[in-house]
């Protein structure tokens, strides 16, 4: 079933921002939902010479990289790549490529990499490979505040030496390129106050450029899906209801195609639950024969510290399994351990 089936059986809630944030020392500050808290008692020393050890035993010892690893949160880990560097001369990332091999090198060096510096490197690969993988492309730019957009265009100049526009120009046509344009600026609103009477005028002004008129105004649904907060936007599409008979998702199936619809009907996933959009990625990442190992790895890795708690809940509510069965269904080793370990507790 898919997604939006799930939501109109009533299974996957709606996003209830009044739940998201708390006050620390007299401040609104998000909740944390993710897996991966701050390691108490951090030593970057201690943790840095324990990974030499197990780098340089005769048997390379990966539980202990694993434990080291999962249970620090990135900061930290940075922390300990400075220690690491400054105590041996190598720099922890080369020395972990040549001692582990595949999906375990693969989440490992994921694991080491700065946020910004990892979404830069997806979305290099995304559009350096034989044919763009839309779908990343989208996934980032969907799901991403606009610090971190801004930090992902300066990382990716800095660390491939080209213009992130530019290679998105390059890479995709249309009407997509539009929409990744758009949503590369930045520009969204990132207030969780929601305006329904800006909802209703958003709602009936899709109606007109989709359903109502010959053909589809593109541009408006870009303008509108782009810019508005998630918040706003779920109640925008609650607010469709009212000026059609179909739903949004419906009526862009009906009016579209292609990569501009699979990218709007996301970014439409993302407004309405975000942790809901990631659930199905990861499912359907198991799902069948063969794993999509970068998938798991890209999902569990960049929402450890965001929102990987509210994935796993929402993956339980969805498909009646948790998260972390299905991972031991599909994959084993010591790169199961690091996923069920980013998981967190079940």
């Amino acid at each position: 079933m898919s997604i939006f089936g799930k939501f109109l059986k009533g299974i996957v809630r709606d996003r209830n921002p009044t739940d998201d944030t708390v006050k620390v020392k007299g401040k609104v500050k998000p909740k944390f939902y993710g897996t991966v808290p701050p390691y108490p008692n951090f030593n970057a020393s201690s943790d840095a010479s324990v990974l030499q050890s197990a780098i340089d035993s005769k048997d390379v010892d990966e539980d202990v990289i694993i434990a080291v690893l999962v249970k620090r949160n990135n900061e930290q880990r940075q922390k300990i790549k400075t220690v690491y560097e400054a105590s041996t001369g190598q720099r922890l990332e080369k020395d972990l490529k040549s001692v582990l091999r595949s999906d375990l090198e693969d989440v490992s060096l994921a694991l080491l990499m700065p946020p910004a510096h990892f979404d830069a490197y997806l979305l290099r690969k995304a559009t350096k490979r034989l044919g763009t993988d839309e779908d990343v492309l989208v996934e980032i730019f969907a799901t991403r505040t606009n610090q971190e957009i801004q930090d992902i265009k300066r990382v990716f100049k800095e660390e491939y030496g080209k213009d992130l526009k530019e290679v998105i120009e390059d890479e995709t046509s249309g009407d997509f390129t539009k929409a990744l344009l758009a949503m590369m600026d930045g520009k969204k609103d990132e207030d969780h106050e929601v305006d329904v009477d800006l909802a209703r005028k958003d709602a009936e002004t899709l109606f007109e450029a989709g359903e109502n008129t010959k053909g589809i105004d593109v541009s408006t649904f870009i303008d509108i899906l782009t810019t508005r907060s998630g918040p706003q936007l779920s109640k925008t599409f609650q607010q469709y209801a009212a000026v059609s008979d179909i739903t949004l998702p419906k009526a862009l199936n009906l009016e579209l195609s292609g990569d501009i619809e699979d990218c709007l009907i996301d970014i439409v996933k993302c407004a309405w639950n975000t942790p809901a959009f990631f659930a199905e990625k990861l499912h359907l990442a198991m799902k069948g024969h063969g794993t999509c190992e970068d998938t798991l790895i890209r999902v569990l890795v960049s929402r450890s510290e965001v929102d990987l708690k509210k994935i796993v809940e929402e993956y339980r509510a969805m498909y009646d399994f948790s998260l972390q069965e299905d991972i031991l269904k599909d994959t084993k080793g010591h790169y199961e351990q690091v996923l069920l370990g980013l998981c967190g507790p079940y």
